[in-house]
């Protein structure tokens, strides 16, 4: 019999059982895949991925969690900022006045000294010589002024007895007058070689702490030496000169006409180390066109030595103090086209966008001038997923950490006893 039609004269209850029984196996099957599907699903819903066994917060399609701080009241310093240069006061090169040999160098290397401390000294033996010279030149026309004067007063005696011509008195008038210069002269070189030897003592000029030594002992040195012996410089007072931007100098202008002190700090190159508190000693009379900045100066006592010449340092100068304002980091601030706002996260996890009208900022806080009170909650991190009316899952506050059953009353918590029925 033809093979194509003989299913079609089988009986008829052989050919439904045909159908039947693979029509049995694949519904089967489908049902056991079905079922391992939502066991596995279950399974990933109830291990977390840091395997607490707590439900991941914040994951996909549920609520956001979110970092918070708190708002802080108190009074605020507002500090105008620059970059700055320390300057001596003075600096002062120690230079020989004589020619000579160096024979003793007593300062040593970086130490402070006093204006007037001896810190050298050239041989003085010939400037010694050469006083001495001085001196005996002078005893000698000082004796001859003497009897030159002796003779004056008896001509003028015989004169007077007219028993001498006039003109030679007034011929030896003349000559005690020319010993009188000569005795002047005579001073002023022994005035002079005083002062060359006392050249041959280098003292210091100012007080200040001296640097390297440019010279060593036993070295000829010369009037016109160049580099000198060493480089003094005053350390206490010193200087900060330093710049602000054009648009900070009127609000300086009306700090400085209450004509009370500005305190001015001086913090290292990273801006974290305070280096010395002095106050502000002058302004500039006229703005840099090329940068749009105006120059200052403060200066410090700089008690403990901390600054240095031609060191760089960052200035912050107090100008006023805002009382009892809120506060917030800087990274809570949002910004869209309308201005600035913040999420406000309040005690039932509710968000709320606000916006705020911000006043001087200093290091990472602002300050919030309105529509912001103490004590509320910011968020400053999770912004991606919220939205305002929405709620928050609260996993961070105050940089610390929050219990997943604490962090928000949104989650219902599981009741013991009981499972879920899967249909």
């Amino acid at each position: 019999m033809n093979t194509l039609i003989e299913p079609l004269l089988s009986p008829p209850g052989s050919r439904l059982r045909r159908f039947i029984f693979p029509a049995t196996l694949l519904t089967i099957a489908l049902t056991a895949a079905g079922f391992y599907a939502g066991h596995s699903a279950e399974s990933k819903a109830a291990t977390p991925e840091n395997g607490t066994g707590k439900p991941k917060r914040g994951g996909d399609g549920g609520v956001p969690a979110v970092a918070v701080e708190t708002v802080t009241q108190a009074d605020f310093p507002v500090y105008l900022n620059g970059l700055g240069t320390v300057t001596a006061l003075r600096t002062v090169t120690v230079k020989p006045r004589v020619d000579g040999e160096l024979v003793r160098v007593v300062f040593s290397e970086g130490q402070m000294v006093k204006q007037g401390d001896l810190l050298a000294e050239i041989d003085p033996r010939p400037f010694q010589v050469q006083l001495q010279q001085a001196e005996g030149q002078l005893l000698r026309d000082e004796a001859l002024l003497k009897n030159a004067e002796l003779d004056h007063t008896r001509y003028q005696t015989l004169l007077a007895q007219d028993s001498i011509a006039t003109q030679q008195v007034m011929a030896q008038e003349t000559q005690v007058k020319q010993y009188r210069g000569s005795v002047e002269m005579d001073k002023a070189q022994v005035n002079n070689a005083k002062l060359q030897l006392s050249y041959a003592r280098l003292t210091a000029p100012i007080a200040g702490r001296v640097g390297l030594r440019q010279i060593d002992q036993g070295n000829l040195v010369r009037a016109g030496d160049v580099n000198g012996l060493v480089v003094i410089t005053q350390l206490q007072p010193i200087n900060v000169v330093f710049t602000l931007p054009e648009d900070k100098v009127q609000s300086l202008i009306q700090r400085r006409s209450s004509n009370q002190p500005i305190p001015v700090e001086a913090y290292d190159r990273a801006g974290k180390a305070r280096l010395a508190v002095g106050k502000l000693l002058a302004i500039d009379n006229q703005i840099d066109p090329g940068t749009g900045t105006l120059k200052l100066k403060a200066q410090f006592d700089n008690s403990e030595g901390t600054l240095f010449a031609n060191q760089f340092v960052n200035v912050k100068m107090l100008l006023d103090t805002l009382h009892e304002v809120a506060q917030v980091s800087s990274a809570a601030v949002q910004y869209d086209s309308q201005g600035a706002f913040v999420y406000v996260v309040g005690p039932d996890a509710g968000v709320q966008q606000r916006r705020v009208s911000l006043g001087p900022s200093e290091a990472d806080k602002v300050v919030v001038l309105g529509n912001l009170k103490a004590d509320e909650a910011v968020v400053v991190q999770g912004f991606d997923r919220l939205r305002d009316g929405g709620k928050a899952d609260i996993a961070e506050r105050d940089g610390q950490a929050v219990a997943a059953n604490q962090a928000s009353p949104l989650k219902p918590q599981a009741q013991p006893g009981k499972r879920e029925q899967r249909i």
